[in-house]
C-alpha cells in the first residue's frame, strides 16, 4: 500500500511538472508571436528610428500652426522613391486649413464650409512630400524632395524632411489641443510601427545670428520603428559566397526570397529582355525579375581573393536583378570580426557601425557620390563592385571553418538570406582527401613491402 500510495504522488508530481513546462513553453511561443508585430528591433541599429516631430509655432483664432519635422534616425536604412506616406486620426473635427511643403492625396468633404475651403476635410489625411521644383511659395525648409529620406549614417543632412500645417477647429491653448492619433507611416511600403503621440519638451530654437534662443508653444513627439516581418514574408536578397582556395562557388539558396514570381519572370538571354520599356516602373512597384534559382532581386557576392602574410584582402560584388528598379543611395551592412581592422575600401565609402562600444565588427558600405551610388536595372551594368584590404590578428585570423565570410549581410536595410553553413567553401586538407586514392597508395605500398620479401 505504501509503495502505491509513494508511485501515486511520484506521479502526481510528474504531471505538475509537465504541466508547468508546458505553460512556460506556451508563454515562450506567445511572446514569439506577438513581440515582432508588437515593437521591432534590430540587433545592429538598436537606437534606429524615425522621429515625427510636431511643434507648434503660433496659435491662431480656431487652432494652431505647427511644423513636422520627420527625422530619419536609422543607421542604413533609408526611404527610396517613390517616397514616404504619413497618415494619422484627427482626435476632434479638426480641418487642415493649409499647408507648405507637402499635400494631402484627398481633399474630403467640406461641403459644409463657405467661402474658405480648407485643404483637408477628412477625419484620417494622408499626406506625401511634394516633388522637387515646385514654385517657391509652396516649399518649406527640408521639402520637396519626393519623400525621398537618406539614412542617418549616410547622409545626416539629407535625412530630414519637414513641412508646415495651419490646423483649425482644433485647441487653441496646451490645454485644449488633443494630440492626433493613430500615426501610420508607410516608407514607402509597410514594415513601420508607430507609437503614440507624447508632449514632450518644447524644442528650442536659435535666431539666424546665434545670440537669441525661441522656442515652440508646445511640442508631441511620434517614434516609429521599422520590422523585416511586418514589411516582407520574405528575404529581398540573398548571399553567395566564394574563394581562392577552393573552385566551389556557394550560390544562394534556391528560392531565397520566394518563388512567387517564377511564373513571370524573364531570361537573361531572351528577346523580352531587350525589348523596349522593360524597366519602366509599375505604380505599384510590382517587380520583374530575372530568372533565377533564387528569385532574389538582390544579390551580394563575397569572395576571399588573397591571403597575404599580414593581410587578406576580399571582393564584393553586389548584383541587381529587378528590371523595374534601380537603387539610388544604396547601402550594404556586413558584420564580419575583422571589420575591426580595415586598412583601405576601394572604390566604395565605408563607415564603421559601433552600436555596442565593446564591439567593433559591423560596416556599412555605400557608393560614392556621382560615381556608384546608383546601382541600376538588371542588365550588363546592374551591379557595383569593391574589394576591401583587412589587417590580420594573428590571434583570430583563419581560413578554416567559413571564418572569412560574414555573419550577417543587410542590403538598404533588409537582412539577406545566408546559405547553410555546411555549404561554404572550405579549406583543403587531409580530412577531404579522396578515399580512393589512399586505398590506392596503400595497395602500391603493400606491393612493394612483399616484393620486398
Amino acid at each position: 500500500m505504501e509503495f502505491d500510495k509513494s508511485a501515486k504522488d511520484c506521479y502526481q508530481s510528474l504531471q505538475r511538472s509537465l504541466l508547468a513546462e508546458m505553460k512556460f513553453i506556451f508563454l515562450i511561443a506567445l511572446v514569439f508571436m506577438i513581440v515582432p508585430h508588437a515593437a521591432a528591433y534590430d540587433p545592429l541599429d538598436p537606437n534606429g528610428n524615425i522621429t515625427i516631430k510636431w511643434d507648434v509655432m503660433s496659435w491662431t483664432p480656431d487652432g494652431y500652426v505647427a511644423t513636422v519635422t520627420m527625422s530619419n534616425f536609422q543607421m542604413y536604412r533609408h526611404i527610396i522613391s517613390p517616397g514616404w506616406t504619413l497618415s494619422w486620426s484627427w482626435a476632434k473635427k479638426e480641418v487642415l486649413w493649409s499647408m507648405v511643403g507637402a499635400q494631402t492625396t484627398e481633399q474630403g468633404d467640406c461641403s459644409k464650409f463657405k467661402g474658405n475651403i480648407p485643404h483637408c476635410c477628412k477625419k484620417t489625411p494622408t499626406v506625401v512630400d511634394l516633388l522637387p521644383g515646385v514654385p517657391y511659395n509652396q516649399q518649406f525648409s527640408n521639402c520637396c524632395k519626393g519623400g525621398v529620406m537618406a539614412a542617418w549614417g549616410q547622409d545626416p543632412t539629407a535625412s530630414v524632411s519637414a513641412f508646415q500645417v495651419s490646423v483649425g477647429l482644433a485647441g487653441t491653448s496646451n490645454k485644449t489641443v488633443k494630440l492626433p492619433k493613430n500615426f501610420t507611416l508607410l516608407g514607402p511600403g509597410p514594415g513601420y510601427t508607430c507609437g503614440p503621440a507624447k508632449v514632450v519638451p518644447s524644442t528650442v530654437f536659435l535666431t539666424p545670428d546665434r545670440r537669441r534662443k525661441t522656442q515652440a508653444l508646445m511640442t508631441w513627439n511620434v517614434t516609429c520603428t521599422y520590422s523585416q516581418f511586418l514589411a516582407s514574408k520574405n528575404p529581398t536578397c540573398c548571399v553567395s559566397f566564394s574563394s581562392f582556395y577552393n573552385e566551389t562557388i556557394t550560390p544562394c539558396p534556391t528560392c531565397a526570397c520566394g518563388c512567387q514570381n517564377k511564373n513571370s519572370c524573364v531570361k537573361s538571354n531572351s528577346k523580352e529582355s531587350h525589348k523596349k520599356g522593360i524597366n519602366t516602373p509599375k505604380k505599384d512597384n510590382t517587380p520583374l525579375l530575372q530568372c533565377t534559382h533564387h528569385m532574389c532581386p538582390i544579390r551580394v557576392h563575397w569572395h576571399v581573393k588573397v591571403n597575404y602574410r599580414d593581410y587578406w584582402r576580399a571582393k564584393v560584388a553586389v548584383t541587381n536583378f529587378n528590371y523595374r528598379m534601380n537603387y539610388t543611395e544604396w547601402t550594404l551592412v556586413v558584420q564580419h570580426p575583422n571589420l575591426n581592422n580595415v586598412t583601405q575600401v576601394f572604390s566604395f565609402d565605408y563607415k564603421p557601425l559601433v552600436p555596442y562600444e565593446s564591439i567593433n565588427d559591423t560596416g556599412m558600405f555605400y557608393g560614392m557620390k556621382f560615381y556608384n551610388d546608383l546601382l541600376m536595372e538588371a542588365g550588363p551594368f546592374g551591379n557595383v563592385q569593391s574589394e576591401v584590404l583587412l589587417q590580420k590578428d594573428k590571434n583570430t585570423f583563419s581560413l578554416k571553418q567559413g571564418w572569412a565570410f560574414p555573419r550577417k549581410v543587410y542590403f538598404n536595410g533588409d537582412e539577406c538570406m545566408l546559405p547553410p553553413p555546411d555549404t561554404y567553401p572550405y579549406l583543403p586538407n587531409s580530412a577531404y582527401a579522396n578515399p580512393t586514392s589512399i586505398l590506392s597508395m596503400a595497395a602500391s605500398l603493400l606491393l612493394i613491402l612483399l616484393s620486398m620479401g
